[in-house]
Formats: structure tokens, sequence, C-alpha cells
């Protein structure tokens, strides 16, 4: 049982951790514009230049993005190291149960992002909210799936 328990909690730290890297410093070629946190231009994330809009709060973009982005690398950190890991599922938690509230705010976020700045433009679908729906359900099982240490 117990090396069920570290597979499991390998898999969902894995899938953690390459979502937070996708969504901050994206590894992959060719990410799509105004989806990377830390490489976008000031003004040019979907997510955080949509909140700024909305709220007239200025902070959000590029501090408020910046801010989350190095929060999730953080995350990311402590759910690659096994004896760090559940404090990383409980920042990842954190993390993402906040961008659940922003999405379900529809005057604040809502659950679906325009693809593009422009005035009228088509959006995600719910994508981007169903993934923080996914990833914030993996961090809960990680918390409890992720073995304790034997005390011997």
């Amino acid at each position: 049982m117990r090396a069920l328990r570290h597979a499991g909690s390998w898999g969902l730290a894995l899938f953690l951790i390459f979502m937070f890297l996708q969504a901050t410093i994206h590894p992959l070629p060719n990410p799509p514009e105004g989806s990377v946190k830390l490489l976008d231009a000031p003004g040019q994330n979907i997510v955080f230049a949509t909140l700024a809009a909305k709220t007239q709060i200025a902070l959000f973009e590029p501090t408020g993005r910046v801010v989350v982005a190095l929060a999730e690398l953080l995350a990311a950190l402590l759910l690659l190291l096994p004896f760090s890991r559940r404090a990383g599922a409980i920042l990842s938690f954190l993390i993402l149960a906040a961008a659940v509230a922003f999405h379900l705010m529809p005057d604040v976020l809502g659950r679906e992002i325009p693809v593009s700045l422009e005035t009228g433009a088509e959006t995600d679908g719910g994508q981007l909210f169903a993934l923080a729906i996914a990833m914030l359900a993996a961090s809960m099982l990680l918390i409890v799936v992720h073995p304790r240490r034997n005390k011997t």
C-alpha cells in the first residue's frame, strides 16, 4: 500500500509541477500569446489584464502576475522534493483555491476567459476554469495521499 501511495504522490506532484511550469515559464516551444506569466510583456497576460481591467486595480498587472508566478514556482520546487511535498501541495491548494474563487466571480474574472484582449474576442469555453478545478483537486488529493514519514 505504501508503494502505491508513493507512486500516486509522484504522479500527482509531477502533474502539478508540469502545469505550474507551463503557466509560468512555458518550456515547450511556441506558447500561446498572453498565457505565460513570467515571459509576457506587462499588460499582455490575458488573465491578469482582465483582472486589472474589470476590478480597476492596477496592482494585478504586472505585480500580481509576477507574485503569483513566483508562488507557483516555489510550489513546484516544494512538490519536487519528497520531504517538502505536503507543504508544496498546501501552497498549490491555496494558489488554486484563489484562482477558482476569481473564476467564480463573473464581475471579476468569470468562468470563460477571452482568448485575446480585443473587445468582443472569443472565449476559451471554460477550459482554464476546468484546469484550475482539476489542479485544485490534484493538490487536495496529494495532501491526503502523500505518505507520512515512518517514526521508528
